[in-house]
């Protein structure tokens, strides 16, 4: 069984990821592993070594801190992020210009302009 720390920074990857719209091949590939192995960090049923730990906080753009960041407020049971439901969501949709709509949507409602990658 895994032990909750190691669900949580596993959640914590699959949001960055997410958020930066990389692929789980996009991540192993620069670590030199397999996507099963990002799968396995994901959910935790492999730990990530601290060394690994920090080169996927220079990947990602974030702190190694972050991944432990709500650490203390999650409940036991597994907890669902809103914003990642949304990217994920988003990313499903296939149309290019109905993704573009929607996120110039959000972008209006929010006040917060999106970097958009070429």
């Amino acid at each position: 069984m895994s032990h909750p720390v190691d669900i949580h920074v596993g959640r914590r990857l699959k949001q960055a990821r997410t958020l930066r719209k990389q692929s789980q091949t996009d991540v192993a590939r620069e670590l030199k592993l397999s996507f099963q192995q990002i799968q396995k960090y994901e959910i935790g049923s492999n730990r990530i070594a601290a060394s690994r730990l920090h080169e996927l906080a220079r990947i990602l753009d974030v702190t190694p801190g972050y991944f432990f960041e709500g650490l203390d407020d999650d409940a036991p049971e597994t907890k669902n992020d809103p914003a990642l439901d949304i990217v994920n969501a988003i990313g499903s949709i296939k149309d290019d210009a109905i993704r573009a709509r929607i996120l110039t949507f959000i972008e209006d409602v929010s006040g917060v302009t999106v970097s958009r990658r070429s």
